[in-house]
């Protein structure tokens, strides 16, 4: 059975390779894409936090492409991208999901900002602003004649990971998007490393998160005891592992074997948590954080994964026809 799984992930990390290096297929062709522009908040952490609406207004955009041979209302899959912005993995998880029948939304949460690339300097950016700018997204889809508003997910990567996560807490969609409805949340080694207020009351549908045991720009490991704590609050949340896996794991684009992403920002040193309502602690020194802070470090790993990347689409893809109630 081990050769045979090898053998498998051999021959789809061979067609992806491919696929980069030839013509372009017409399975990689949308049928039709649209830019959809929409308005959301820039926020501070604390504003978002506290409900306070007293944030800057931007104009944010997003890709939608329509899957080819597809007719009716579609499901559809809202993509956030990373601290370093909408680029090829992306893209490549959008033409996979394409490829299934299923409408995808790549939303753009730096370029309306002024922004590029916020990994050498997290502060650029309030981490929950991109939570906000999901639900945003949602609301797109939700009124596009062509989407079926009872079938859309969230997936996100990284900084986009952990706003997947934190928009299925019911304390967030209360305060921004009352009735959202989210047939699935699917964070990609999103960051627990902040405890937050009522952060096990989130939505009945299934959160599935893939992480790297290897990652060390977000160490899963704070993860650990947090999935364990929603599954004993009865959510339907699964934290999946993979061994030797880094960051952006599966992105084939990203370096192999691992390299270190020089001047990025990592928290993995520091111990975070909301107290009191609003404020963003270092439970070190009890103060609010920053990024000046001695617990951040910097020039963490990322690498491509193989192994991981084929399980990790296996078992999105399953949890999506599940979901999307798709034969």
């Amino acid at each position: 059975m081990l050769s045979i799984y090898r053998a498998a992930c051999a021959a789809v990390a061979l067609v992806w390779a491919q696929s980069l290096a030839a013509e372009p297929a017409l399975n990689d062709i949308a049928a039709r894409t649209e830019l959809r522009a929409f308005e959301s908040l820039t926020l501070t952490d604390q504003q978002f936090l506290s409900g306070d609406k007293n944030g800057k207004t931007v104009t944010l955009a997003g890709e939608l492409r329509f899957p080819r041979g597809a007719s009716g209302r579609l499901p559809a899959v809202i993509l956030v991208h990373g601290s370093g912005g909408a680029g090829s993995r992306e893209e490549l998880w959008a033409k996979y999901f394409n490829e299934m029948g299923i409408a995808t939304f790549v939303i753009d949460s730096f370029s309306g900002r002024g922004l590029v690339d916020v990994n050498p300097d997290q502060a650029r950016l309030g981490r929950f602003n991109m939570v906000l700018d999901t639900y945003r997204a949602y609301d797109v889809l939700a009124a596009h004649a062509r989407i079926d508003p009872s079938r859309i997910a969230a997936m996100g990567f990284s900084r986009g990971g952990q706003a997947v996560l934190d928009a299925s807490f019911i304390r967030f969609q209360r305060l921004w998007h009352p009735g959202i409805a989210f047939v699935a949340y699917i964070p990609l080694y999103a960051s627990c490393s902040i405890a937050i207020i009522d952060d096990t009351d989130v939505s009945p549908v299934p959160i599935r998160q893939f992480h790297g045991a290897a990652d060390n720009y977000v160490p899963v490991a704070p993860c650990r005891p947090y999935y364990e704590r929603l599954r004993a609050a009865g959510k339907d949340a699964v934290l999946t592992e993979f061994p030797d896996a880094n960051h952006v794991f599966d992105n084939p684009l990203a370096p192999n074997p691992p390299a270190a992403l020089k001047g990025a920002q990592s928290v993995r040193g520091c111990k975070l948590k909301e107290e009191p309502l609003g404020i963003i602690i270092n439970v070190e020194t009890g103060q609010p954080f920053t990024y000046q802070d001695p617990c951040v470090q910097i020039d963490p790993l990322t690498g491509y994964n193989e192994a991981a990347s084929v399980a990790t689409r296996a078992a999105v893809k399953e949890l999506l026809r599940t979901v999307f109630k798709r034969e």
